[in-house]
Formats: structure tokens, sequence, C-alpha cells
């Protein structure tokens, strides 16, 4: 049902540029509107658990991924302080992959590129209007467009979702997070180490290319903005760090310019879908980075709905089974990702008392801890199940 039909899609990130791909796969003639002069991504690290590798699979891209990827061998959770081992798991039930988000971006760009999909760079999205008429969007130099199919693939500002809800109403958690990006041990093993601590935690892995990643999350009071491009002093850093063992001080002793960002609640849209128009990603359900499964629900999304557009009569239909299918897991995994946010961060005697439980399980039981996430990692959209 795509074979020729136009799609316009805002944002060339990753929901935009993984559903382009997979709609022009399909047929259509997809067009992604990009504010930027060029595609770029900020940022730093991704993990990528089995249900996004999967999706990455069927778009055709797994040997792309592996090349700048490293496949994940397990997860620890340390003592941050005192540097101890609390609970290992390993990542031997399905592939995982930790990835640059700029190298993950560049290579969905050049498989849109090669599935067909047109860009247009500088085009800033000021309004979309949606009503009984084809959607419309109208750009900061005035220009106004109407689209056939509307994907807004556009954010967590996004003016798809502004269209179909409102202006959205999220709240500061209280809590914010630096990302950098230093040089990786040359021996570097592949697992993903959660250090907590009081108030804090601190997540670390190798990327491809020699390099390290590193996300570092502090409970504070003062409001610090949501964005991707505010940078901070690394002394910042280091100072909220100061109480951690050697090994993450010596990290943060080569951090030189890292990226700080407020974390923040959004809700997880009401409306996804109507007049022509449907939203993905993080424009319909913004998740805090708990999880790690952000760019992988966005995955899983691109993935179900340029199916759903393929086998349904009409864009209304399959706008509203992508909903049914997406919108009860998703919201799942969102509150998942909410409730790691206070687990990371025990202090006291309740860290005291859950560390101890954390490495009971962990050697009576070793694949019980990640077992607990089965729901989400033995997912597999690309069978049609919807998660």
């Amino acid at each position: 049902m795509l074979v020729g039909r136009k799609v316009t899609v805002l944002g060339a990130g990753i929901a935009g540029l993984a559903v382009a791909r997979a709609l022009a796969l399909r047929g259509a003639q997809v067009t992604v509107y990009e504010q930027a002069d060029a595609i770029r991504e900020v940022g730093a690290g991704l993990q990528i658990s089995p249900n996004g590798v999967r999706v990455l699979s069927a778009l055709g891209l797994a040997d792309a991924l592996a090349d700048v990827a490293p496949r994940g061998e397990a997860v620890e959770l340390i003592d941050g302080p005192s540097g101890d081992a609390v609970a290992r798991m390993a990542l031997a039930r399905g592939e995982y992959r930790f990835v640059h988000r700029g190298a993950l971006v560049a290579l969905l760009a050049e498989g849109a590129r090669a599935a067909g999909v047109q860009f247009r760079f500088l085009q800033q999205i000021d309004r979309v209007q949606l009503g009984a008429h084809p959607p419309r969007f109208i750009t900061h130099q005035g220009a106004e467009v109407e689209a056939e199919i509307l994907i807004g693939a556009d954010g967590l500002h996004s003016k798809v979702r502004e269209a179909l809800n409102g202006p959205a109403m999220p709240f500061f958690t209280h809590q914010v997070a630096w990302r950098a990006v230093i040089a990786a041990e040359p021996d570097a093993a592949p697992v993903a180490q959660v250090f907590m601590g009081p108030g804090r935690h601190l997540v670390s892995y190798p990327l491809g290319g020699g390099l390290r990643n590193i996300v570092a999350v502090e409970e504070r009071r003062r409001w610090v903005e949501e964005s991707w491009t505010l940078q901070d002093d690394p002394e910042a850093l280091r100072a909220s760090f100061a109480g951690f063992c050697p090994q993450v001080r010596g990290w943060l002793d080569h951090v030189d310019a890292p990226m700080l960002w407020g974390l923040f609640r959004h809700p997880v849209a009401v409306r996804w879908q109507g007049y022509g128009a449907a939203i993905m990603g993080d424009a319909a359900h913004p998740t805090l980075p708990f999880l790690a499964q952000g760019a992988v629900m966005a995955l899983e999304d691109a993935w179900v709905l340029a199916e759903r557009l393929s086998c349904h009569e009409t864009t209304a239909a399959a706008f509203a089974s992508y909903k049914a299918m997406r919108a009860p897991r998703c919201t799942r995994i969102v509150e998942a990702a909410n409730a790691n946010a206070r687990n990371y961060h025990l202090g006291g005697a309740r860290r005291a008392v859950a560390h101890a439980g954390l490495r009971a399980i962990s050697a009576l039981s070793p694949n019980a801890l990640l077992n607990r996430y089965a729901w989400v990692h033995g997912a597999d959209v690309t069978e049609g199940a919807g998660g």
C-alpha cells in the first residue's frame, strides 16, 4: 500500500532516519526535513539491546552496525565509593551493541540515501496545521508545505506532537546528567559498568574507534535546561564524583568539555495520530535514560509504523493500529526507566541492604537480574508482534 505514496518526515535523528529507510524500502517516496545544515548528531554513546539490533538487521544494516559497534559482553553493578563489585549480568542472550550516537546516525543516513530518501536541510519548522485537509507545516522562512502523509520524528519539542496534543508540560526531575567521550584503554573489555552512590551514579562502556562513553547523573535542586548542547565546566563533574573510587576519578581526569542537560519527565502523548499525521520516538514517548531504551524504542517505532502503513488500506487505520501496538509497551518502558532512577541513588542503610540483596541474587542466580527485563530485550517487532 506504500508504493508511490509520498511521505514527509520531520527530523533527521535516529527515529526519522530509521523510519525513512523503512518506508522507502517498502516503495514510499520519502522526504526528510531537517533544521540543521547537514546530518549530524551531538551526543555520546548508546546501548543497543537485542530488540533494537533486530530492527537494524531487518533494515539490512546489521553488517554496518557490527563494523562500528563492539558487541557487549556484560553489565556490572559496582559500589561507586569503594569500587567493590555488587553484581554482574552476562549479556549472553541476544546481541547487545555499544555504539557512538554519531556512528549510528551516520549508518542510518547512508541507509536512507541508499533507499532513495531525499533530504531538505535548513528547514526549521515553526508550526504544523492539522484539520480537515492534508497535513501542512510552515517553515521559519515562511514556506507552507502540504504533505500526503506526515511523520513527526522531531523529538522532545515536536511541532507535530503539539498540533495533536497541545503544549507539553514536562517537569524537572531534579537530576542532571553529564555526557562525555574519552579515549578508551587499549584493552578495555566490552562491559557496561554502573557505579552507584548516594544521590548519583555513573555509567561507562567502551565504544568503537578507541573511545569510552561516560554518562554521570547527579541529584540536585538547581534547575538545568533541557538541552543537548549545554557545555559545563569539567571541574564541576569531577567535584560531584570526588568521593568515588580511583577508576572513576581517573576517567573523569580526562574529560575536557562535558555536556550537561537537565532530566525532565514528559508524559507519554495521549494522541499519536490524526489528520494524516503521526508521531514517533521522543515526540511520542520521551524517556529518562535509565533503561537504555530511548533510541531502541525509536527503532521499534520505525519498523512498526512502516509495516502498518504498508498493510492497511487507509492511513487512519494504519496509524490507529500503530498506536495500539506501541503505546502500551512504550508506556511500560518509560515507567521502568523512572523506577531505575531511584534505585541507583540509594544511600545509608537502604543502600547497604539493597547492595547485599543484589550480591546474593547475582551469586545464587546469575541470570535473574537481567531476566527482569526479558520483556524488553526479548521482543521482536520485526515478527509483527509489536512487543
